[in-house]
């Protein structure tokens, strides 16, 4: 278990301006992505004057704040040592998995029944802008725009409940450290069952959107235990 001390990094998520109104959203806003980009690490201790005392607030937004994040599941409150950022066991990654499956295939279902030549177009593009990331090495825009097709999968089935359970699970997949694009072949792999998502879509053929969806979810799945177990 890694454990850091301290939020050095937090201010820089803090965008600038923020009124006053706005002050426990915007410190919110400001921890939660610090906690996906790992700047507040799984089991990091979260004390509320060092909070506060580097985002430049009060304690006030920043305790409501720790509430916000525990309701999302981002942080933890420990009987008698205070908060901590939840930390991402095995049995997190296999639950994270089986419900980002179906519901994955679930959003290319709804997704495919309101396909359109326009929506294949975004997604064919945004897969070239894969292609051409992975073919520059650079791993972290690999990253940022395969969850970007996830996003676009995701907000194409129209559905505000699902488009939230989804966002929560990219919140998860984010806290992943490591990411299994690295892997060898790994990028190749999903350009290619990307394109089939693409084609079901475009063919407005639900079932195989579905279908194509859940085999993605399931390999990703794979090299992420093969990782962990280290197998």
């Amino acid at each position: 278990m890694t454990t850091s001390e301290g939020p050095d990094g937090l201010s820089a998520y803090l965008k600038p301006g923020t009124a006053r109104g706005r002050t426990t959203e915007a410190v919110t806003d400001a921890m939660r992505e610090a906690i996906l980009d790992g700047v507040l690490a799984p089991s990091t201790w979260l004390r509320e004057d060092e909070l506060a005392q580097s985002l430049g607030v009060s304690r006030t937004p920043v305790r409501e704040a720790l509430r916000r994040l525990s309701d999302e599941g981002l942080t933890v409150k420990t009987a008698h040592q205070g908060t901590v950022v939840a930390p991402m066991t095995l049995e997190d990654l296999l639950a994270l998995y089986v419900v980002r499956e179906n519901l994955e295939g679930l959003a290319a279902r709804l997704a495919a029944v309101r396909g359109n030549d326009v929506l294949a177009a975004t997604l064919r593009e945004i897969n070239d802008r894969i292609r051409t990331a992975h073919e520059a090495g650079d791993v972290p825009e690999v990253r940022k725009v395969n969850l970007e097709f996830h996003r676009v999968l995701r907000d194409a089935s129209s559905n505000p409940y699902l488009g939230r359970f989804l966002q929560q699970v990219e919140h998860a997949v984010r806290r992943l450290n490591a990411t299994t694009l690295e892997a060898p072949g790994r990028v190749e792999e999903v350009l290619a069952e990307h394109e089939g998502i693409i084609t079901a879509v475009a063919a407005q053929d639900a079932a195989a959107a579905e279908s194509a969806a859940k085999a993605h979810m399931r390999r990703a799945r794979e090299l992420r235990l093969n990782a962990v177990l280290g197998s």
